[in-house]
């Protein structure tokens, strides 16, 4: 087997502020979140919506660990019913100049 065959797919993501987690493993969200949010401010997008989904709320507990402890972000809170509740988090980066 060659390596080239080994290595695992790279995927894409669009960077249009909606991360979907649930196509990623968990340990992957320490690297994802914060790689993930500072292309958002890069390319000028300030509000991020975060879906871990609802569950037991475990991945949900580690995403707002995650966010608590970057200094690029402003503000995050759970999405309201209409933005998938208590299954999506809500993310404001700061708009640096």
């Amino acid at each position: 087997m060659s390596q080239e065959e080994e290595l695992p797919d790279v995927v894409e993501l669009p960077i249009d502020g909606c991360l979907d987690l649930h196509a990623f493993a968990p340990k992957d969200c320490k690297t994802l979140i914060p790689d993930y949010l500072a292309l958002c401010a890069e390319r000028g997008i300030f509000e991020v919506r975060i879906i871990h989904g609802k569950g037991h709320g475990i991945l949900q507990r580690s995403v707002h660990a995650i966010l608590a402890r970057l200094p690029l972000v402003a503000h995050f809170a759970l999405a309201d019913g209409s933005g998938g509740g208590w299954g999506a988090t809500l993310v404001t980066l700061y708009r640096r100049i």
